[in-house]
């Protein structure tokens, strides 16, 4: 092999791994945001324009949510968790790139409690599939979709009246 050859081969894998590392970041972003309650954080995940899609969860628990498309709508997120304390945990994050895109799968564990009552909670496990793209110096998440695998404690706390007995 050529002493040209090897620099090249590592030049790329290292890019590949920074690539990777970048991607689960915004998701990372995304989820810390929320439980720092530090809204620039959480909306640098996102392009301008993205979409996340919460109608599953919502389904399961009688609420209709519509796809957010945006930040401004991503943002109202935050709203809706302002009086809870959040932590979002991610795990088992594969990652496939295609240039100046990447999907993303992760599991996350997100728990909410009310701040003012902390004996209530409500306990999702979540599966995360992600679309991100190359922005500038980073990337964002342009869209995501969470799917709900199983959950514990009361719905009524992210879903209010809405949830079906």
């Amino acid at each position: 092999m050529s002493q040209y050859v090897l620099p090249h081969l590592l030049e790329t894998e290292v890019r590949a791994l920074r690539d990777e590392q970048q991607v689960v970041d915004a998701l990372y972003r995304f989820a810390a945001g929320q439980d720092l309650r530090r809204p620039e954080l959480f909306l640098s995940a996102f392009t301008a324009d993205a979409q996340l899609d919460f109608t599953q969860p919502a389904q399961r628990f009688g609420a209709h949510v519509p796809v957010m498309v945006g930040r401004a709508a991503i943002a109202g997120i935050l709203d809706t968790l302002a009086p809870l304390d959040t932590t979002h945990t991610v795990t088992n994050p594969r990652v496939e790139l295609d240039g100046d895109q990447a999907s993303l799968m992760a599991l996350v564990e997100a728990q909410h409690v009310v701040r003012a009552v902390p004996y209530r909670y409500f306990l999702l496990k979540n599966v995360y599939e992600v679309l991100c793209v190359r922005n500038t110096g980073d990337w964002r998440i342009y869209s995501m979709v969470i799917r709900n695998i199983w959950y514990d404690g009361d719905p009524t706390i992210l879903f209010g009246g809405a949830v079906a007995s």
